[in-house]
């Protein structure tokens, strides 16, 4: 098994265990984290988000990861989590592929990609069939995310 393979694994390990100090270790400091819902986040504000959505506990057997593959230069995963969003108590599968490139033994970019509209339908029921599919609705999601994770990194310095 590839280092890189390890790192990874440890990576998932962590946020399957809630420990967002151990994921953030396995992240290079110029870090670049990018996904439909938190896109170009760099450095800080990308260890700032695992934070926060650790805070979130969850049982470990909502999360769970697998197809992990690495090489010196890059790598990818599976991973998939389930949890209920808290604005809407609906439950939400999501089901995720992350693409990695890797500097210095640590996780230098990570790309997760997932379907939208398919989790908008899941958190918001018919008002994410109907616009989940929409640039509009997209920004929305997005702009809301951004000042959650704000006021997160507001009231914790560590992450400024």
């Amino acid at each position: 098994m590839h280092d890189n393979e390890k790192l990874l694994e440890q990576f998932y390990t962590a946020f399957k265990n809630s420990d967002a100090k151990a994921m953030i270790a396995c992240y290079h400091a110029d870090v670049e984290f990018s996904d439909p819902v938190f896109p170009h986040l760099k450095g800080q504000r990308a260890k700032a988000m695992w934070a926060f959505l650790c805070q979130r506990r969850a049982d470990p057997n909502d999360r769970m990861f697998d197809q992990i593959q690495a090489n010196a230069q890059d790598g990818s995963a599976h991973w998939e989590a389930k949890y209920t969003l808290p604005q809407t108590g609906r439950r939400v599968h999501n089901k995720i592929d992350a693409k990695f490139q890797f500097k210095d033994g640590k996780i230098l970019r990570h790309n997760d990609s997932f379907n939208l509209w398919r989790w908008s339908i899941m958190a918001f029921g018919p008002v994410g069939i109907v616009f989940g599919w929409t640039p509009f609705f997209k920004s929305k999601i997005q702009k809301t995310v951004r000042v959650q994770l704000d006021q997160f990194i507001e009231a914790n310095p560590e992450f400024r």
